[in-house]
C-alpha cells in the first residue's frame, strides 16, 4: 500500500487495513461539527483559556462558576467535547493516574475486593497496593490470560485494560461486564491505548473508561492529562465530587492543548494504526526478531478478538530481540525512533520495559508507532534491524 493510501482513511478502509470503520468516522465528523450550526453569530469556534481563580458572586452564590477548584469554562468545553466523543459524559483529570485514584477513591470502601490485572499497567496496581490496600481495601490480581475463567463473585471493582499494556493481551470487554454485572461488580477498562475511537468499551457494557490523555488522545506530547467517561450518573458524581474535594484539577492551559490535540484524532489514529500493521509484519519476518507480538497479526492469541472488538489494531508493539545490548543496538541505531518512555505520540518511540521492572524478557521492547511516513519508517527500521542480523525478507 502507498503512502497516499495510508493517509487517506477512506482508501485505507478499502483496503481493510487499520482504518477506523464508518461508524467511527462518523463519530468523528458529528465530534468536528458539533457547534458548526449552533454559536451566536459572533462566537469564536475555539475554546476560551480561562486563567481564572475567581468568579463574580453577588448576593447567594449560583451559577456554574462560583470558585475555581469546582469549574473552570475551558473544563466545561473540553469535558462536552471529550463526551461527544465517548457518547457519555466525562470529567477531567491533571492526569491518568489521577483519572484512576479518582475511581478508586470514590468507589472503594474498606473491607471491599478490588481485582486488577498482574500484567497492566504498573502504575494503577502500585496505586491501589500502595495505598488503598494500606486502608482496608482488598486488592487482588489475575494475568490478563486469566480473566476469562477468574470468577468474578465478591468483588465491588473490576479494572482492566485491553490491550494491556505492555504485553498487549486482550480482554473480552463484552464477556467481562456480563460476568461483572452478574456478580454485582461494576467493570472498568482503561482504553488509552484505544482511544474512543478505536474501541468502545461503554458500548460493550463497561461501567465507565479512564484514560491517561497524556497518550494518544493528545498525541502530541506536549502535557500530561485523564478522563473518566460514564454513562452512569451516580459513578460519575462520585469521580467530581472527589475532583472537587481533593484539588485534583487540570490547568486552563493543558485544557486548551488537549482539546486542539483531539481535533486531529481520527487522522494520527488512521496512519499510527497503518503503520503499525505494516512494521508489524516486516519485523515478523525479519531474522533478528525473537517475537513480534501485535494483534494485528494472526499469530496473536487474541487476533479473532481483536477483529470483533477493535477498530484497528492500536499503535504498539512488542518486540523481542535476544537481549538488553540487541534491544539497545537496535534503538539507538534507529533514526526514526525516539528513545523516551510513554507513548502515542507523533513520532516512533522505542524503550526496553525491563528496565521498569515489568515481567518482560531483557530484550523486550516497546514500540510506540507514530505518524512517519510509513515507507520511510518502515525501510529505516528495517536497516537497524539488519545491523542485528540479516533479513529474511
Amino acid at each position: 500500500m502507498s503512502d497516499d493510501a495510508m493517509m487517506d482513511p477512506d482508501r485505507q478502509a478499502q483496503a481493510g487495513e487499520g482504518a477506523a470503520p464508518a461508524g467511527a468516522g462518523g463519530r468523528f465528523a458529528d465530534y468536528l461539527h458539533r457547534d458548526s450550526k449552533h454559536l451566536a453569530p459572533g462566537a469564536p469556534f475555539a475554546p476560551a483559556i480561562v486563567p481564572t481563580s475567581i468568579y463574580s458572586l453577588a448576593s447567594e452564590p449560583s451559577g456554574e462558576y462560583q470558585y475555581a477548584r469546582w469549574s473552570n469554562p475551558g473544563w466545561t468545553a473540553l469535558e462536552q467535547a471529550l463526551g461527544a466523543l465517548e457518547q457519555a459524559s466525562a470529567v477531567i483529570f491533571p492526569s491518568g493516574a489521577a483519572a484512576v485514584a479518582s475511581l478508586l477513591a470514590s468507589m472503594l470502601q474498606p473491607g471491599e475486593r478490588l481485582l486488577l490485572q498482574s500484567d497492566g499497567y504498573m502504575g494503577t496496581r502500585t496505586a491501589a497496593q500502595r495505598y488503598f490496600a494500606s486502608n482496608g481495601v482488598l486488592v487482588e490480581t489475575c494475568s490478563t490470560a486469566q480473566v476469562a475463567a477468574h470468577p468474578f463473585d465478591g468483588y465491588r471493582l473490576i479494572l482492566l485494560e485491553t490491550p494491556s499494556n505492555p504485553g498487549l493481551d486482550l480482554v473480552d470487554i463484552g464477556d467481562s461486564a456480563q460476568r461483572a454485572h452478574a456478580a454485582g461488580a461494576a467493570l472498568v477498562i482503561d482504553n488509552t491505548l484505544m482511544t474512543p475511537l478505536g474501541q468502545s468499551p461503554l458500548d460493550l457494557g463497561a461501567d465507565a473508561v479512564v484514560y491517561s490523555d497524556t497518550k494518544v488522545l493528545n498525541g502530541h506530547s506536549d502535557l500530561v492529562f485523564g478522563h473518566v467517561a460514564s454513562r452512569d450518573p451516580q459513578l460519575l458524581a462520585g469521580v467530581l465530587d472527589w475532583r472537587r474535594i481533593c484539588g485534583a484539577i487540570p490547568g486552563p492551559f493543558e485544557a486548551w492543548l488537549l482539546q486542539r490535540g483531539l481535533e486531529t484524532l481520527e487522522l494520527r489514529l488512521a496512519r499510527m494504526h497503518a503503520n503499525a500493521l505494516a512494521l508489524a509484519q516486516a519485523l515478523a519476518e525479519h531474522g533478528a526478531a525473537v517475537q513480534v507480538c501485535y494483534p494485528g497479526l494472526p499469530s496473536h492469541p487474541a487476533h479473532a478478538l481483536a477483529s470483533a472488538q477493535m477498530n484497528g489494531f492500536g499503535a504498539l508493539i512488542g518486540l523481542t530481540l535476544a537481549d538488553q545490548d540487541a534491544a539497545e543496538r537496535f534503538i539507538q541505531g534507529c533514526r526514526y525512533l525516539r528513545p523516551t518512555t510513554s507513548f502515542g505520540g507523533l513520532h516512533s518511540s522505542a524503550e526496553r520495559r525491563a528496565r521498569w521492572g515489568d515481567a518482560v524478557a531483557a530484550g523486550f521492547i516497546r514500540l510506540s508507532v507514530g505518524c512517519e511516513p510509513t515507507q520511510a519508517l518502515r525501510a529505516e527500521v528495517l536497516r537497524s534491524m539488519d545491523q542485528l542480523a540479516p533479513a529474511r525478507r
